[in-house]
């Protein structure tokens, strides 16, 4: 009966049996996604759009370039790492959000868009033209004389991507290496396979593919151009993830300079292919698991690095909700407290605890933040502290590499 008011029934009728069909509990990695979700699914890996090429994070209404993806049109037209977007065609948008910026931004591929920026103060106005951007990777010589190369997923673009970013770096020299694989979720065998080969010799053995039958496919790395390095750090995390973790593992086994530094990484041992339907939906199901050249199997365990390193509890603690009207005053508990301490010992204020409890020490510490906030220094924690406490942890976590405490310590292990 009530099917005559669902705008097409069939689809959804099918959509939801292939859910039910694929759904199991022995493997969480099969499932049957719908044409928008093969679409999501595909651009999520592939990470292309048409626009101007940037990665910008938006604080109270300021939006500053965070990073310039090298060989996108805001790359060829001069922005720089820093800038904070002021117009765009003429239209101030100082206060915007970072979702309706990005609507100004992108646009069709081949029309312009003039954007005024602030750069240390002075205004600079580009005129880009759109084009499509892939941003899969960012890399850049760090200070030391050390490349960072920063994979997001391995999508089809990644390996073009990636070899730009190493021409770049053997052109200035780079004899160290950071490849930053946290948050990396994996993608693509053929993208890794040609990664690879930028890091080991042609014909190396990344991986070994186990089937049902027991019979093993051995993968090979690519025969691209090798970098020429003397140490690499590999960057993982809780995130790092299948495809990820077969590079990490393979560079691990197949090379005698590398290191590993996080911590341990997800544990997805199994290798899944896409199967589209006439629909454009598809299944993506399990077909073997994957081990590392020696045999390993990372399965829902992961891979323990070389060096345990934790990132600061605020970046993996979830912020409590503060209304307008709440405050909090000393000899108070509240898990808001707790991340207001957390945060302040973040952005290296002093504080007695991290517990929830609000202490006079704390309050006196917010009172600091308070005056370098310019904010009212009552001491007391409303919503407005709260809100620049978070704001000013996710601006310094995204625009600097001050407290990136593995990023500090890869480069110690480089540098000796």
């Amino acid at each position: 009966f009530f099917g005559k008011d669902i705008e097409d029934l069939d689809t959804r009728l099918t959509d939801q049996a292939l859910y039910g069909i694929t759904d199991n509990e022995e493997d969480p990695h099969t499932e049957y996604m719908s044409a928008q979700e093969v679409k999501d699914f595909v651009q999520s890996i592939n990470r292309d759009f048409v626009g101007i090429g940037v990665e910008f994070v938006s604080d109270n209404g300021v939006s500053i370039v965070q990073k310039v993806f090298r060989g996108t049109p805001a790359d060829k037209a001069g922005v720089k790492a820093g800038d904070i977007f002021s117009k765009v065609d003429g239209k101030d948008v100082e206060g915007m959000t970072s979702d309706a910026l990005k609507e100004l931004v992108v646009g069709e591929e081949g029309t312009k868009v003039t954007i005024e920026f602030l750069r240390q103060g002075q205004p600079v106005t580009l005129t880009i033209t759109r084009g499509k951007v892939s941003a899969t990777a960012y890399g850049y010589v760090m200070d030391d004389g050390t490349g960072y190369l920063l994979l997001y997923q391995f999508g089809e673009g990644t390996p073009d991507e990636v070899s730009n970013y190493m021409d770049d770096f053997e052109e200035k020299g780079v004899k160290k290496l950071i490849i930053d694989l946290r948050g990396n979720g994996g993608g693509y065998l053929d993208s890794l396979e040609k990664i690879a080969g930028r890091f080991l010799k042609a014909g190396t053995v990344i991986m070994k593919q186990e089937y049902r039958d027991g019979s093993v496919e051995e993968t090979k790395a690519g025969g691209n151009r090798q970098i020429d390095v003397d140490g690499i750090v590999i960057l993982v995390d809780e995130y790092t993830a299948s495809a990820s973790e077969v590079l990490t593992m393979a560079l691990k086994e197949q090379r005698d300079d590398v290191t590993v530094i996080g911590t341990k990484t997800y544990g997805k041992g199994t290798v899944q292919i896409t199967r589209m339907f006439s629909d454009d939906s598809a299944i993506k199901y399990t077909t073997s698991k994957w081990l590392s050249p020696s045999g390993v199997w990372v399965n829902g365990t992961g891979i323990e690095p070389d060096i345990t390193v934790n990132v600061h509890k605020v970046i993996k603690t979830a912020w409590a909700e503060m209304k307008d009207e709440d405050e909090f005053h000393p000899d108070s508990v509240s898990d808001a407290v707790a991340n207001a301490q957390l945060a302040l010992d973040y952005l290296d204020y002093t504080i007695d605890r991290t517990d929830g409890y609000f202490s006079k020490a704390t309050s006196e510490t917010l009172k600091l933040f308070q005056k370098d906030h310019n904010l009212e220094e009552t001491g007391i924690l409303d919503s407005v502290t709260f809100k620049a406490l978070y704001s000013a942890v996710v601006m310094d976590y995204n625009t600097t590499t001050k407290h990136d405490v593995q990023l500090h310590k890869a480069l110690e292990v480089l540098n000796g």
